[in-house]
């Protein structure tokens, strides 16, 4: 195949590498003609690369690419964004990993560049300096990594059920379904930054013969469906590894103008590895970030050994007119699947609560940290299954709603509650929860309350689903460090009281909220000694089962 690529090249010829749709400033035109090998950026604003039929040759015998291959001078000063988009072009036509010179330093401006990743990538000990100060576009991706195979929309279905276990398909190879429908309305988020919600949506994979896989499943009835679209699974392992990326953060007005100069994964079979990202010149004000790390519309992604960095919180204003935080992240999951996150951390204090908790994710399914030390877990619109394990969580703890199984074991929580259900998608989790082998520091506060579950949720809001607490909970072998909390305290709760007006058997719920059906207990121990109790609002609890062994 190489030697097929390289005698076209020999005869001279031009074609244009292009990633997917909506991603900017990633066009490259690669010629080979006789003279020397440049970059130049036409009047289009595209790359144009001539690489000589000479230097093809020698670069497909070395065997890889190096950004110095094609000028980039890695003086921590000349802007190398156009040689490093230019390298990861040629690389991805010829077939060739990319390795990263080591011992340079990048700098990338805020010019609008994009550079696609297709082969496996060696970052190295070299250092990435992106200056987000002065930027032309703050949506455009540093470095999107996906394989350019193509999605398609898929004809002859119409409709889905929850749990279904075949569509009426059948493909090439495993593929990744993603699904619509714009009528119906989920996640109709209730609070200081209440909205409409969000179309319902859907992803799956499916094997060649339709199958869905089950450790994913359908979680939604589709009634109707708007769009329904399908992308080839790359069978093959692409692993990226090293890099020391520091970003010289924005100076932005404090609103949700969301920076998106991040490493974009949109290709599934994705290791990353040992790679490590900094901050440095968070100011009074700044925009958020959604990600330095962004995994979506992709399945099967490991993030390991890597170390990111919290950021700064700053407020705004919230669609209900009052002063709120705002959400910024250096690891954003949105539509993916299987998603790990094996032995990494963060570069500042995970109890340091100037700093926004690590991790979102929307729309995702079967999420685990194990070996981990991050300020929090958090599920925004939903979660099929989510697993921390051997981890450490910080002041934001565990936040999440949901379906499927949360499993939380031989890990060390802090934060208000051991998990909090989130509030403003309706605290809820259709499916079961199980705690084994943990310790639980709840963080002190002027209540003096100590909850295992917490949430809120007063019957009143349609969030465009019925909302449940867990079905079935399980908690094995959990410590809880109260120590920080005054001797005559009333000692911690299983639930947060979840409705204060739920009272007794007057309050109406318009949506009404179904509470778990059993609870087993065994081996819980206090620091204080003080045991625990079920709720501050027994009614409201008042049918659960409790099973205490």
């Amino acid at each position: 195949m190489k030697c097929f690529l390289l005698s076209l090249c020999i005869i001279s010829f031009a074609i244009i590498v292009r990633g997917q749709s909506g991603i900017s400033g990633n066009e490259v035109i690669i010629t080979s003609k006789k003279g020397k090998t440049s970059i130049i950026t036409n009047e289009n604003g595209e790359l144009q690369l001539n690489v000589s039929p000479k230097v093809v040759k020698k670069l497909n015998n070395k065997g890889f690419i190096q950004y110095s291959d094609f000028g980039a001078k890695g003086d921590g000063k000349s802007d190398d964004m156009d040689n490093i988009a230019a390298t990861h072009a040629f690389a991805n036509q010829q077939a060739l990993p990319v390795k990263a010179d080591d011992g340079y330093i990048y700098y990338i401006s805020g010019k609008e560049r994009t550079a696609i990743i297709r082969t496996s990538t060696d970052f190295g000990t070299a250092k990435f300096i992106i200056d987000d100060t002065e930027v032309e576009n703050r949506n455009a991706s540093i470095f999107v990594i996906n394989s350019g195979l193509k999605s398609y929309n898929l004809k002859g279905i119409s409709s889905l059920k929850k749990n279904q276990l075949k569509i009426d398909a059948s493909f090439n190879g495993p593929h990744l379904v993603t699904v619509t429908d714009s009528n119906t309305r989920r996640y109709i988020r209730y609070g200081p930054n209440h909205n409409d919600g969000s179309s319902q949506t859907d992803i799956f994979v499916v094997d060649q013969n339709g199958y869905v896989d089950m450790n994913a499943p359908i979680i939604w009835d589709f009634d109707q469906i708007t769009a329904i679209k399908v992308l080839p699974i790359n069978e093959d392992r692409l692993t990226i590894s090293g890099g020391h990326f520091t970003t010289i953060a924005n100076k932005a007005p404090s609103k949700y103008t969301y920076y998106d100069r991040n490493i974009l994964i949109q290709r599934s079979n994705v290791v990353i590895d040992g790679l490590e990202h900094h901050i440095t010149g968070e100011t009074e004000n700044g925009a958020p970030y959604g990600g330095f790390l962004r995994i979506q519309d992709c399945s099967y992604v490991m993030v390991k050994n890597t170390v990111l960095t919290g950021h700064k919180t700053y407020r705004t204003v919230g669609s209900a007119g009052d002063s709120v935080s705002m959400g910024s992240y250096d690891i954003l999951v949105n539509r993916a699947l299987n998603v790990s996150f094996i032995n990494c951390s963060q570069t500042n204090d995970i109890n340091d609560r100037t700093y926004w908790g690590i991790m979102g994710s929307n729309y995702s399914k079967n999420l685990l940290f194990d070996g981990c030390i991050f300020s929090r877990f958090d599920a925004h619109m939903g979660v099929a299954n989510a697993t921390i394990r051997n981890s450490t969580l910080g002041h934001m703890g565990i936040n999440a709603i949901g379906t499927g199984t949360l499993t939380v074991e031989n890990s060390t929580i802090r934060g208000t509650t051991l998990v909090n259900l989130r509030s403003d998608y309706g605290s809820t989790w259709e499916g079961d929860f199980i705690i084994r082998n943990c310790i639980f520091i709840p963080r002190a506060n002027r209540h003096n309350n100590v909850s295992l579950i917490g949430g809120y949720n007063s019957g009143q809001h349609d969030f465009g689903y019925t909302c449940y607490m867990p079905k079935k909970i399980t908690i094995e072998s959990l410590e809880i460090d109260d120590s920080n909390f005054p001797d005559d305290y009333d000692g911690p709760t299983l639930f947060k009281n979840f409705n204060p007006e739920l009272n007794d058997d007057t309050y109406r719920e318009k949506f009404p909220y179904v509470v778990s059906d059993e609870v087993t207990l065994q081996n819980i121990s206090t620091t204080s000694g003080k045991k625990l109790r079920v709720s501050d609002n027994m009614y409201m609890f008042r049918n659960i089962e409790i099973n205490t062994q």
